[in-house]
Order: structure tokens, then sequence, then C-alpha cells
């Protein structure tokens, strides 16, 4: 079993369009949705949900009033002054450090496990999905990426499939480092533009700190062609594979639109690149033991 995770340095680069192009193109896979801070791989794949469950992930103080003396303690030690003047608790505010319920002397303030959002387990016509939902203003999307991944790898070695097909988060933050850690591949998608250039440097950092293969595919390199050769160079620089240039059409638009993958929807250049990004990803990840 091989597991691929897209990323990108920023959002908006095209990172799920080719992540449910790979959802169509492989065989015997199962697909995650690691972006769990802003999940849309679903609008592709319309997946019909098996199983529901609640993520619970953090903790928040709160004050038991009928033991409370008010002597100050909690709001003197409080950083974030998440100590309201009643001696209640700002959840909002409280980023769950428990000072406050280690000095309070009267034992009134109990630390209590957020309920922060949902993972589930769904069937897509390409597959078993396993995706989440973040609550608003919620933290510990790492601890849900981890656990949407584990899920997914799961479900790929209970029904010995090949492949567990990720659609990672952007950026570089702990959410990117749970999405990539251990993966067999990290595809990288950049967009030609000079801060698309600047994240790419920025993730690349990342998956080499935690020895992660990567490649790379430049998305709508057409939009601006002096761009795409500077970028070009930098990866063939620093060696690193770049899998294919894939044009800017309007039609994958539509094709989001109507919640349907480019691969499904048209027979154009793009979807002509994909697969052929697509075979040249599978062949050389299976010579790999």
């Amino acid at each position: 079993m091989k597991q691929i995770v897209i990323i990108s340095g920023k959002g908006g680069t095209g990172k799920t369009v080719i992540t449910g192009a790979f959802a169509a193109l492989a065989e015997y896979k199962v697909m995650a949705d690691c972006d769990v801070d802003a999940a849309d791989l679903h609008l592709l794949l319309n997946p019909k949900i098996k199983n529901s469950h609640t993520f619970r992930g953090g903790i928040t103080a709160f004050t038991h009033k009928e033991l409370c003396e008010g002597c100050g303690a909690c709001r003197a030690v409080c950083r974030f002054e998440a100590v309201r003047e009643d001696f209640t608790i700002d959840p909002i505010s409280c980023e769950g450090c428990a000072f406050c319920h280690f000095v309070c002397p009267q034992n009134a303030i109990e630390m209590k496990v957020n309920t922060s959002g949902k993972w589930f387990v769904s069937d897509t016509r390409f597959g078993p999905l396993v995706h989440a939902k973040l609550g608003i203003a919620e933290e510990n999307s790492g601890k849900l990426v981890s656990l949407v991944r584990q899920k997914a790898k799961e479900i790929a070695e209970e029904k010995n499939y090949k492949w567990v097909i990720i659609d990672g988060s952007p950026g570089i933050g702990c959410p990117v480092i749970a999405s990539i850690t251990g993966v067999d591949c990290a595809v990288i998608v950049v967009e030609p533009t000079l801060s698309g250039l600047h994240d790419a440097e920025r993730v690349v950092g990342v998956t080499k700190h935690f020895n992660v293969p990567v490649k790379v595919i430049i998305n709508k390199y057409d939009l601006n062609c002096g761009m795409t050769e500077k970028i070009e160079r930098w990866f063939k620089d620093k060696n690193i594979q770049i899998l294919g240039k894939v044009v800017f059409n309007k039609a994958v638009v539509k094709s989001v639109v109507e919640g349907k993958t480019i691969i499904e929807y048209s027979n154009n250049q793009v979807t002509k690149t994909l697969r052929n990004i697509w075979r040249l990803l599978k062949e050389e990840l299976e010579r790999t033991n």
C-alpha cells in the first residue's frame, strides 16, 4: 500500500481538483480529505455517509460557582485574561493551559474536553472516503488530520487496497505536518506566481525536514510562462522532479460546479496531462519498496 498526499504552499492552487482526478484514475484506493479546516473534496465525490463520529480535542476550563469563594487566584495566573470578573471562564479566550485549575484552593475549576468536530467514513462512486469537519473556531486540527489518515490507512489495509490518496492541508502548519508524516510521496501543486514559488519553497523545507519524498505539478502554467520557467529552474536545481504542467482551462471550473472530477467531465488537454501525470507517478511508486 502506498500513501500519496497532495499539498500546496497556499490554498487555491488546484490541489483538490488534482486529488479528485487521482481518485478517478486510481484503482483499489481509499481517499482521505485532510484539509479539515476547509474540507471540500466531498464537493467532487458526493459521499454517502456510513458512519459519523464525534471528535474531541483540547480542553477548556469551567468554574463550578457553588464551590468558588472568589479568592481571585485564577485571575492572577491567567495570562490570556480568560477569567471574567465573576470568576467564570470565557471559553473563547481560554487556551486550556489549566493554570487556574491547579491554583484554585477550592478545586472549583474543572478542565473539560471540548467537542471540536466530527469525522466520517463514507462511500463514493470511486471508493471509501474518510473526511471530517472541524467546528467553528476550534483547534487541534492536526490531531483530527492524524485520526482521518489513520482510519483511511486501516480501511486500505482491511480491504487490501493499493493506494491511500490524501487531499492535504495547505501551508506549513500543524495540519500539514500531520498530513505528510510517513507518506510515500508528497505532490506539491504550484501556481506560476512569485508568491506561489515562495510558498512552495517553504513547504519543500517542511517535507525535507520530515524526510518525505517530493514531486511537483505546476498548475495553470500557461498563465505566466516566464514565472513557470523560473519555478522549473528552482526545482531542477533542488533535484525535485516535475511530474507535469497543467494548462488553464475553464472546463475545470465547470466540472467543479457540476460536482464532477475533471476526468469525468471532459477529455481535453487538462485530462490528458493528468492521466500522464498519474501514470508516471503510479509507475515510479510501484517500483519502490
